[in-house]
């Protein structure tokens, strides 16, 4: 997977936009300005695709005991986000897909019943 298609991919979602919100260098991809996923670019540049995701407690650490590519990053709450690299082939991109719509899926079920609703 290369950048591009996890933007195109994550863009797809109901809802989602991107922005830099921290820096001109970590792209953060939002459902209704809900972070559900972000990307470092330079670590895609440098060859060393990483991005960070939510996670439900338990399958966090589930994921984390399965794959050494799924680990706890840095600047985020360990419970709840994972960092998964890309670039090592550990993990089938239909993994990472699914992990993408587990995060996208864990931001819209804690929002709001109104907010939800302007999703459909």
């Amino acid at each position: 997977m290369n950048i591009e298609q996890l933007r195109n991919y994550c863009l797809a979602k109901k809802g989602a936009n991107e922005s830099f919100p921290f820096d001109e260098n970590t792209l953060v991809f939002k459902v209704l300005n809900k972070m559900f996923a972000m990307a470092p670019l330079n670590k895609w540049e440098q060859g060393e695709a990483v991005v960070t995701l939510k996670c439900d407690p338990e399958y966090t650490l589930e994921l984390r005991e399965t794959y050494q590519s799924i680990y706890a990053g840095p600047y985020v709450s360990n419970k709840h986000w994972n960092t998964v690299s890309l670039h090592t082939g550990e993990l089938k991109q239909e993994l990472v897909l699914k992990l993408i719509d587990h995060s996208y899926d864990m931001v819209v079920k804690g929002m709001t019943k109104k907010m939800r609703a302007t999703l459909i």
